[in-house]
């Protein structure tokens, strides 16, 4: 039984509301596009998060503790052992974000059963990226309003506040229900957008488990580290180096570098002309091992209805048919 039913999106709108915004006015909220008055407080905090979003020096504090605790592997050195689960705890978990967060919970580019569906909630938790509710609402947000002043992480704020700095606004800290009722709707998401530190201390207890102190500085501290910033690349990087091959109305890039760092996320630039597809590469020598996962997924019946860019997006992108003119 699917856990969500799919529809035919249309090109702008796939995975959620990605309708061109009206003009909004000078200190609107960017959570509603109501006006806010100045000087008023800005909500950071929703029924949908946890209470430790109301107390911002625990997560700042752990966040950059991580960052500290990182560094201990040029203390404890390295054994086989380390490195084998660093390696298993890094590119899985760039998966969880890119074939999870991203290319289902944000944009519902295939269908699942709904026990799957938890599983890749429950997975993406342990990439310390929040909940599956926080995450996706954003990015959709991020896509309705795709470097415009109300996009989340616009790099024409700068490097560092698209790159990091946005993590810690208070502007977006709370989880935009409104944005994704169709995923909010499910008891068991909205306890794992609460309690989002579950998946990471259950990580935490398994590299401790098997490799002990530096089990737990390889396998979740730095790992949890570059995990972060390779997938903060795509906000920061993949909107300003790179090739551009459709007209979006924004600043996204195909990027191959970056496709190969996140598993397939950084042919931006054709995401954004058709957010609907679970290929990022539309193309054969466009590397996307995300996809390539989903298609093994597909394959064993975990999941299915992949959807694929039509031949006329293709055509496009070759220069055989009219470019769409952005909207």
């Amino acid at each position: 039984m699917s856990a969500e039913p799919m529809q035919n999106p249309s090109p702008r709108t796939a995975g959620s509301s990605l309708q061109n915004p009206s003009p909004r006015t000078a200190g609107s909220s960017l959570r509603s596009g109501i006006p806010r008055a100045a000087g008023a407080p800005i909500e950071t905090h929703s029924q949908a998060d946890g209470q430790w979003n109301q107390l911002d020096w625990v997560p700042t504090t752990v966040y950059w503790g991580i960052h500290v605790l990182a560094l201990g592997v040029f203390v404890v050195g390295g054994s086989t052992t380390d490195l084998v689960l660093f390696a298993v705890t890094f590119w899985p978990r760039i998966f969880f974000v890119t074939g999870g967060y991203h290319r289902y919970f944000s944009h519902k580019t295939y269908r699942t059963s709904r026990p799957f569906q938890l599983a890749l909630a429950f997975l993406g938790t342990t990439c310390v990226q929040k909940g599956p509710l926080w995450w996706a609402s954003l990015h959709r947000h991020h896509h309705r309003y795709s470097d415009q002043p109300e996009d989340v992480h616009s790099p024409r704020r700068g490097f560092w506040y698209s790159h990091q700095a946005w993590i810690e606004d208070p502007e977006w800290q709370a989880t935009r229900v409104e944005l994704i009722p169709d995923f909010a709707k499910y008891p068991e998401l909205r306890f794992l957008n609460k309690w989002h530190v579950i998946g990471p201390a259950a990580l935490i207890g398994v590299c401790i488990a098997v490799g002990g102190l530096s089990g737990f500085l390889w396998g979740f501290c730095l790992s949890t580290t570059l995990l972060w910033h390779s997938t903060y690349t795509i906000n920061s990087l993949s909107h300003r180096w790179g090739k551009v091959r459709y007209e979006t109305g924004d600043d996204s890039r195909n990027n191959w570098v970056l496709a190969l760092l996140t598993l397939g996320e950084g042919w931006h630039n054709n995401h954004h002309r058709y957010q609907a597809y679970a290929r990022n590469g539309f193309y054969w020598w466009e590397v996307d091992l995300t996809y390539y996962v989903l298609l093994g997924l597909e394959k064993v019946g975990l999941i299915w209805d992949l959807r694929q860019p039509p031949a006329a997006v293709l055509a496009e992108g070759r220069g055989e048919a009219p470019a769409r003119k952005a909207a």
